[in-house]
């Protein structure tokens, strides 16, 4: 059969399995032979073997003072950045978390400048914008961070001290657990147990705070502090370490990052953005992570990304955004041994 008619289907063309990842397919029958031999050559689908991620999902947010429904897809193998699904109308100040299948978009501020409770559901394959579950009450400078199952939304100014569990499959928005009183303008890394909130404002002004959020339990603990008070950063990360742009801190744009490593909630030096900036936006694989830098100073906005590479923790340039802006959100299509 291996001779004539792989995978026993009589084909002119004959058949070639799809791997080695485990969404690949070997339609047909074959004998242990043949899987053995195409398992060699790479092309065999394997359970439990999941692809990285390829791309991010960057909303531009804030165009000067107007908000702007582009988005930009950014492949992190080639940092060649090209255009993305767009909203239905501009919105900025949002956040952003997902899978390996959708990333889903909470707007902010829409075009009208307002507060705003819609979600956008961003399917990656085609690049298709549909109406996800929306949160439950209006809000803008949140934060987000998830698994491959949920994305934990805390809302941030409008949703003081809120945080919503966003299921995936179905779109179903329920309440989590969230900090007692403020947490806005913080950001988000985690693996997929876990995930690390930066509160950022909370009532007694600019924190250093962090919570460690569990999914499964939806319980929340202390994490390591920042080493400074800050908002208005990103962050994005691997299963190992979360890389956290502090954004403000005393007052001024900073260029800092503090390195997150989860086992041992250890906070150390990052490799530092190239320019001072805040209200930035990041995502990333298992290899890389990519910050949109966001304002360097009033609220002009900046088309600069930088490309982190978390080995090392080498800053480089990333390919840049399509147009000068800030107050963006950014999602990806995976990160190995987080949401895939």
């Amino acid at each position: 059969m291996s001779n004539r008619w792989p995978g026993g289907l009589i084909r002119k063309t004959p058949v070639t399995p799809a791997g080695p990842f485990q969404n690949g397919a070997a339609p047909g029958v074959w004998t242990l032979a043949e899987a053995s031999f195409w398992t060699k050559q790479g092309l065999w689908p394997i359970a439990g073997n999941v692809a990285d991620g390829t791309f991010g999902i960057f909303a531009i947010g804030a165009l000067s003072s107007q908000s702007s429904a582009a988005r930009n897809k950014y492949t992190y193998s080639s940092c060649v950045v090209s255009t993305g699904g767009a909203a239905s109308q501009g919105n900025s100040s949002g956040s952003a978390v997902g899978n390996t299948t959708v990333g889903i978009f909470a707007w902010g501020l829409n075009f009208s400048g307002n507060t705003s409770a819609v979600r956008d559901k961003y399917t990656y394959s085609g690049c298709v914008v549909a109406t996800g579950g929306a949160a439950t009450c209006a809000s803008r400078y949140g934060a987000a961070a998830g698994n491959s199952a949920i994305g934990i939304f805390q809302l941030g100014c409008g949703g003081y001290g809120v945080r919503n569990k966003y299921t995936y499959s179905g779109c179903v928005v329920s309440a989590a657990s969230a900090p007692a009183g403020f947490a806005v303008a913080g950001s988000a890394a985690g693996t997929s147990t876990f995930g690390i909130f930066a509160l950022g404002f909370v009532c007694a002004g600019v924190s250093a705070t962090r919570n460690k959020h569990t999914y499964s339990s939806c319980v929340i603990s202390s994490a390591a502090a920042a080493t400074a008070a800050s908002y208005y950063g990103s962050a994005a990360g691997n299963s190992t370490v979360g890389i956290f742009a502090l954004g403000c801190a005393s007052g001024s744009r900073v260029t800092t990052r503090n390195k997150y490593t989860y086992s041992g909630d250890v906070v150390s030096a990052g490799g530092a953005a190239t320019t001072a900036t805040r209200r930035s936006s990041a995502a990333g694989n298992s290899t890389t992570g990519i910050f949109a830098l966001g304002d360097p100073g009033g609220c002009a906005g900046s088309t600069t990304r930088n490309k982190y590479t978390y080995s090392g923790d080498v800053v480089a340039s990333g390919g840049a955004a399509t147009a000068s802006s800030y107050a963006g959100s950014a999602a990806g299509d995976g990160t190995l041994g987080v949401n895939t």
